[in-house]
């Protein structure tokens, strides 16, 4: 079966880092962050990788040089960032600054293992658990706002970066001067069966890619996938693990996008990235986000209206006079953005009509550009 892929909405032009850096954060992680755009204009991007998220702010106080920081927070968890995710910010004349946290890389570069910096010696093995957790994560990112000497940021967030962008927001609201969020993930056990477990779920949608997702576990352990998955991915046989991570891997890159892309379901093939990436993402996702309830994030969204926090979310849906089948976001379904603007009816709420759950479908990339700039004058 094939699809045409259309033409990608282009983003700003390329941008190298002017700076890296790194910041301890505990006995065993290190953060790894980059500093993107012009150092003397006013908005600073900051690539980040720290052994849990991603995330993208900028150094420098927004008062100090009359801009806007931003942190940019990657999915998975464990999903990582690349040198695309810097043309979401204009840089001339501003810069941004990306954090990404969600790599599980022990002193080296994030708390959750992609985007490895060689120059930094690892401590532990790759795709760590250990001191790997949502509170964690939170904690680091204060930290990196500290070292950095910034006052307040704009947190942009995607999928398990929405999570993180919006646990932050929560926790820390007087940091926060406006959220834009993508692909709207809460974590609740319903969005979990319906990707992972529900035969009716994503699987309806995608029952090729889902074959191969059960393939490796037997009968007797269907009745929980991500508790079957989980003893693979931590097993002592090295094979065991990286055959279990492949698998997750590529159940997931395969229905990210309405149009399936070969080279970004390749990715999963890359054995370093994918143990990382299911790694990381499975150990999360077994232990329930390390939240204290099935809804936290949603019972606690009324803080981000207490303290007047604007926000865009972004969400792809399917629209039925282009395809013959149901394919939209089939990761994160448009539900949960639904819940959310209900609770946060402040925020802007912007369905985009056939796209599915990636940050590079073309009326997505459009939205998130926008909301960036939107907020480039706070």
């Amino acid at each position: 079966m094939t699809q045409q892929q259309p033409n990608l909405t282009p983003l700003y032009a390329p941008v190298e880092p002017y700076n890296t850096g790194s910041l301890k954060v505990s006995d065993l992680h290190t953060l790894y962050y980059e500093e993107n755009g012009n150092p003397v204009s006013t908005f600073i991007i900051i690539i980040i990788i720290i052994a849990h998220m991603l995330a993208c702010f900028s150094p420098w106080e927004a008062e100090a040089n009359n801009g806007n920081p931003v942190v940019f927070v990657h999915g998975g968890p464990g999903g990582g960032t690349g040198p695309d995710d810097r043309r979401f910010f204009n840089q001339q004349p501003r810069t941004v600054s990306c954090f990404d946290s969600t790599f599980e890389v022990p002193s080296s570069d994030f708390r959750a293992g992609h985007h490895i910096n060689p120059r930094l010696p690892h401590r532990r093995s790759h795709s760590e658990l250990e001191d790997n957790n949502t509170w964690a994560l939170v904690a680091d990112m204060e930290k990196l706002r500290e070292h950095l000497g910034i006052d307040k940021w704009v947190v942009f967030g995607g999928s398990w970066g929405s999570t993180l962008s919006l646990t932050y927001a929560i926790k820390h609201p007087k940091r926060v001067k406006a959220l834009v969020l993508r692909g709207i993930f809460t974590l609740r056990k319903a969005e979990l069966d319906w990707f992972y477990e529900d035969k009716n779920g994503a699987s309806f949608i995608y029952p090729d890619a889902w074959e191969a997702y059960v393939k490796p576990i037997p009968e007797s352990e269907r009745g929980n996938f991500v508790a079957a998955y989980h003893r693979r991915l931590t097993s002592k046989d090295p094979a065991e693990q990286q055959a279990a991570a492949t698998a997750w891997s590529i159940w997931e890159c395969s229905t990210s996008r309405l149009y399936l892309d070969p080279a970004y379901v390749a990715r999963a093939a890359n054995d370093k990235w994918a143990l990382a990436f299911a790694r990381i993402e499975n150990h999360y996702f077994i232990n329930k986000g390390f939240f204290d309830s099935d809804t936290w994030i949603l019972d606690n969204v009324h803080v981000l209206r207490e303290h007047n926090i604007p926000g865009v979310i972004v969400q792809g849906r399917y629209v039925k006079r282009f395809l013959p089948f149901p394919s939209y976001d089939v990761v994160c379904p448009a539900t949960t953005a639904w819940e959310l603007h209900r609770r946060w009816p402040e925020a802007d709420l912007h369905i985009v009509a056939d796209a599915g759950h990636s940050q590079r479908e073309p009326g997505i990339a459009a939205k998130l550009v926008e909301a960036a700039d939107q907020f480039k004058g706070l």
